[in-house]
């Protein structure tokens, strides 16, 4: 069997286990211990020892810039372009797309095929890429999922210099972010993973390896996914794909010097699943949520986690495509003509209901025809 494949069936089948454990972990208790290990342990470790493996070269930013603009660009698409295409009224679930879509998680989705189908090479210039990446998932998600909790939190007599006093310790006090400072003032001054001891690092490579498994587990066992949550996911990821295609279009366009390998990298790395550290900020905001007693959550982690259970599969169905095709997707007008189909296609749901509120249906009342809207 295919290694990429072989991956992908054994990050599902982790998925699958979880699902199978939700009768074995009915209470949300359980599931927040679970949460807590992967939010404090496990991802700082992980992201800690990833930082401290970056080699700062200046020739290859321009690949971190470009996976930071495209993180740019999807996240003003889905803020001012999704509402047009598949509209939704519930502004928490609209928040949590906006901390969702626009992140990547290539290290679960991608990184798999890349070896397989590339090459060490091109994962070097990928995990480069991913930099970008983690800047905006990591950092700047972050600032904008604290400064939309602080914007709804009710109005106290606290003053501006409390208030972002209480912001800096919420900052601190999260362990991503403690790790986050550290690692990047040890890059500053040229240190990274090697300047620990053997079993330090060790240890932290111990706890980085429970990050995936843990992180698949806890998708497994607190989905819970409605059909009517369902067809809304896959319309959105289906538009997220296309809006993706049409992108690498662009910087393909714009880059045509480029070797067939390099716009695969291109294509396939934005179709990577969307990122879990979002889900985490999200959390840590309900949890001050909860200290201050607020009703209304800034945002939906119920919907949050229904998105990554289905992302993960629906990005590595896309992405394998994209590598079986080979040269037939590797020019602009194909992922052009690819993006606007997806897109289109996401719109159907919206056209049929269209044209159901068109149909009239005629109804005799008191001698006159009545006309009736349809229901849907």
């Amino acid at each position: 069997m295919n290694i990429a494949l072989q991956k992908t069936f054994e990050l599902l089948l982790i998925i699958l286990l979880g699902i199978l454990l939700q009768k074995k972990v009915p209470k949300k208790e359980s599931l927040g211990g679970l949460k807590t290990i992967i939010l404090s342990i496990a991802l700082p470790a992980t992201i800690f020892l990833a930082l401290l493996k970056i080699k700062l070269d200046e020739s290859l930013l321009v690949l971190p810039l470009m996976a930071l603009c495209f993180n740019f660009l999807m996240f003003f698409a889905v803020r001012y372009l999704l509402d047009f295409s598949i509209p939704i009224h519930d502004e928490n679930k609209k928040r949590t797309l906006n901390m969702l879509l626009p992140s990547l998680a290539p290290g679960l989705s991608c990184f798999p095929f890349i070896i397989a189908y590339l090459g060490d090479d091109f994962l070097a210039l990928a995990a480069l890429a991913d930099v970008g990446n983690k800047i905006f998932g990591l950092i700047i998600l972050y600032m904008l999922a604290m400064y939309w909790y602080r914007k709804r939190a009710e109005k106290s007599n606290a003053s501006n210099k409390s208030k972002l006093k209480s912001l800096l310790l919420s900052l601190l006090n999260e362990p991503i972010n403690m790790v986050i400072i550290i690692a990047l003032l040890m890059l500053a001054f040229g240190f990274n993973i090697t300047s620990f001891p053997e079993f330090l690092q060790n240890t932290i490579g111990r706890l980085s390896v429970i990050m995936v498994p843990l992180v698949l587990l806890f998708i497994g066992m607190a989905v819970r996914i409605k059909f009517s949550d369902f067809r809304y996911i896959f319309q959105m990821l289906t538009w997220r794909a296309g809006i993706t295609f049409c992108i690498s279009a662009v910087f393909i366009f714009l880059l045509p010097e480029l070797s067939t390998g390099m716009m695969l990298l291109l294509i396939v790395f934005p179709q990577s699943s969307c990122s879990f550290w979002p889900f985490a900020h999200m959390s840590a905001v309900k949890g001050l949520e909860d200290k201050d007693g607020q009703d209304k959550p800034t945002f939906d982690l119920d919907f949050a986690v229904s998105i990554l259970a289905c992302s993960l599969p629906f990005s590595t169905l896309l992405i394998i495509s994209v590598f079986y095709f080979g040269d037939y997707v590797a020019n602009p007008m194909a992922l052009i003509i690819l993006g606007i189909a997806m897109i289109l296609f996401s719109l159907i749901p919206k056209g049929i209901k269209a044209v159901k509120k068109k149909t009239k249906k005629p109804e005799w009342k008191n001698g006159i025809i009545k006309e009736l809207e349809l229901d849907e």
